[in-house]
């Protein structure tokens, strides 16, 4: 069935013949009458029954104008969709751990507020699955850690990270060189950014961890390393959601390693309505937290 054809046929039962419904959709009559025969054809139906030049609707004609009317509401509310700008429909978003428990909870409380008729779903992981999650077209975007491979993705600055190593309260001072570095590290699977950060650490000095403790969540971390397992290399914004946070000394990195930039990412040239309205609200996010930080210097 083509959606014309199917325009014509209720155009025709709604202005109740040949004549006016082809007064009315400016075409010639024969053209609405070949149309509707075509239809029927298509269909193996009657869709009228003709005494001379009236018709009257089939019962088979009655079933077809109901689901006329709804696919053409349909494919109205198709084009509509398509052609506005509007968030609408289910928004996938992948995040990695840290950004789930720490940066997410406000983040989607604003996007939800300002766009209700969007159903947000979440799914966790490192860069590298979230990556290719979208690439296989199972999420909309995503807010990994840099680096994040350039060509197959178009991205915005979202979140700008202190890391910072976590030792347990009692642990001694860890020294930027030398032979006392912790000898167990407590990290995500492989292909976590922060995982490679710390590996790197280790090995800029020339020592590599004699044990290492794979993990899938930061509270279990958290939890081992004020146990006195092992250190782990952490966002320091996620301290904020662990309440013993008193149990835990924090060891800063140097000026040029305790910096990570965290970024939206979504499929080159698929910026979607409910995409580009995440990326007004983190740009927006970005710029009121500048507008404090330098009141505050001001201050």
């Amino acid at each position: 069935m083509d959606l014309s054809d199917l325009r014509i046929f209720v155009a025709v039962v709604r202005e109740g013949g040949v004549t006016r419904a082809a007064e009315r959709l400016h075409r010639v009559q024969s053209n609405v009458t070949t149309r509707i025969r075509q239809l029927e054809e298509d269909l193996g139906v009657a869709l009228f029954i003709r005494e001379g030049k009236r018709l009257h609707l089939a019962p088979q004609g009655q079933v077809l104008f109901g689901y006329a009317n709804r696919l053409l509401a349909l494919a109205d509310e198709t084009r509509d969709a398509l052609q506005d700008a509007k968030p609408r429909g289910t928004f996938c978003l992948g995040a990695m751990e840290s950004t789930a428990a720490v940066r997410l909870p406000g983040l989607l409380s604003e996007y939800h507020r300002r766009h209700p008729g969007v159903v947000l779903e979440l799914r966790t992981g490192n860069p590298q699955v979230l990556a290719s999650a979208i690439l296989a077209g199972d999420l909309d975007a995503a807010l990994v850690a840099e680096p994040i491979a350039d060509e197959p993705f178009e991205k915005v600055l979202a979140f700008e990270e202190e890391l910072v190593i976590i030792a347990a309260v009692d642990h001694p001072p860890i020294v930027k060189k030398g032979s006392n570095l912790p000898r167990t590290i407590i990290v995500f699977e492989h292909g976590c950014p922060h995982r490679k950060r710390l590996e790197d650490w280790y090995a800029r000095r020339n020592e590599m961890p004699e044990r290492l403790i794979e993990l899938a969540s930061y509270h279990a971390m958290l939890g081992c390393v004020v146990a006195g397992m092992g250190v782990a290399l952490i966002p320091k914004s996620v301290l904020t959601t662990f309440p013993d946070r008193k149990l835990l000394s924090i060891h800063p990195l140097g000026r040029t390693e305790n910096r990570a930039w965290t970024v939206l990412i979504w499929r080159r040239g698929a910026g979607s309505a409910n995409v580009q309205a995440l990326k007004e609200i983190l740009q927006r996010s970005r710029l009121a937290s500048q507008r404090t930080v330098t009141t505050a210097t001001t201050l």
